[in-house]
């Protein structure tokens, strides 16, 4: 098969003095793998360009990547939700990955390799994962992060198989348009930040990659967008910027504190401090009883608990200071993760992984005392309006 014989999935474009072959991609596809193999060996370009950023190439070679994992500072940093969402995400594309026979990513890694044996220029092409997760984020009101979160739920107890002829018609543009379409409509806040910010900074990094004859690995439902894109100027530093919180959502954190702070002091003039007692309460026992019900059932140990049920009124009041960054560290100390479950949290699928898994039951044990201690701290709020 020649160049010009190449399947549809291959798009050959010309830009200034540079010659462009776009491959589309299904990233737990067999038939991706030999395609992209046989177009650089056919093509010998001068660079190889992969949808990959520096974080995604390092987790794709280096297999011992996980036994650097440090739970406490991903606690501290809070980026318990980034890492859980990556871990979801991953879990669904390896249960793909596991049903045809093929690591997810299989077709990176056979560009990657390719580049190596031929002595060819690799060009990382993709945004920065984190930037793109974090400017994905800011993007959602409360309502569409909800829709989100519960999607990527839904995905990640999903146990239907999928043969390798539906994951090939993936790579049909058409389908993906309508795909691509159908996505732009429901929740066009994540289709901006994840696909289209993506589609310009990738055409513009393989545009201005070095060599006339390039050879670019995507998936394929960014080829449409990157095409596009073609000859377009872009500020790709731009596009890397991390917007800052809202000024609303900043209010409101500290809003409700306040609101609390607020209520207990004029409760306590009003009354003179005859229902300090009940107020405390009001605020304590729906907090602390949300956040040690929750906590334990993440399965977290009874000193974890006990944390929980006495940090939690607060925690709640410190936006800054949430109730997760207490427990997590406890049951870390605790259950004291080794590194063979950091190397397999990689392979953490079902619900019950994560229950076993000491680094993942961590994880779990953050998220929900949070969700209990702001349940509770609802509930107190109007127990405590009640009073006054």
């Amino acid at each position: 098969m020649s160049a010009h014989e190449f399947p549809q999935t291959v798009r050959r474009l010309s830009y200034r003095d540079k010659t462009i072959y776009i491959v589309g991609t299904a990233h737990v596809s067999k038939r991706s793998v030999e395609e992209v193999k046989h177009v650089i060996d056919t093509v010998m370009p001068d660079t190889v360009c992969v949808e990959l950023d520096d974080l995604r190439y390092q987790t794709l070679i280096d297999t011992h990547r996980w036994r650097r994992l440090d739970l406490f500072q991903i606690i501290r940093e809070k980026k318990v939700l980034f890492l859980i969402a990556n871990l979801v995400l991953s879990a669904y594309q390896r249960r793909l990955g596991d049903l045809l026979g093929v690591r997810p990513g299989a077709e990176l890694i056979a560009a990657i390799e390719k580049a190596h044996e031929h002595g060819l220029e690799l060009v990382l092409a993709d945004r920065d994962i984190q930037a793109t997760l974090k400017r994905t984020w800011a993007n959602l009101s409360l309502w569409k992060k909800s829709q989100l979160i519960s999607v990527m739920t839904g995905a990640f107890f999903s146990a239907k198989d999928v043969s390798e002829e539906e994951i090939e018609k993936l790579k049909d543009r058409d389908v993906l348009n309508d795909a691509m379409a159908e996505f732009a409509r429901t929740m066009p806040e994540v289709k901006v930040p994840l696909i289209d910010e993506r589609d310009q900074y990738m055409m513009s990094t393989i545009q201005e990659a070095p060599g006339q004859t390039i050879v670019a690995v995507v998936g394929a439902g960014h080829v449409e967008g990157m095409v596009n894109h073609l000859g377009e100027s872009v500020d790709r530093k731009a596009l890397q910027v991390i917007p800052p919180p809202s000024i609303w959502a900043t209010v409101l954190a500290w809003l409700i504190p306040a609101l609390v702070l607020a209520s207990f002091i004029w409760g306590y003039q009003k009354h003179a401090g005859q229902t300090l007692g009940a107020m405390l309460l009001a605020w304590c026992l729906p907090t602390s009883v949300g956040a040690a019900l929750m906590t334990i059932g993440a399965g977290a140990r009874a000193w974890t608990v006990v944390a929980a049920f006495f940090s939690s009124p607060l925690t709640t009041l410190n936006p800054a200071i949430g109730v997760g960054m207490v427990t997590g560290p406890i049951e870390a100390a605790l259950r004291r993760p080794t590194i063979e479950d950091c190397e397999n949290i990689q392979y953490v699928s079902t619900l019950k992984d994560w229950y076993q898994n000491r680094v993942t039951r961590v994880l779990l044990v953050v998220i929900f005392s949070s969700i209990g201690a702001a349940a509770g701290a609802f509930v107190g709020a109007s127990w405590l309006v009640s009073l006054l």
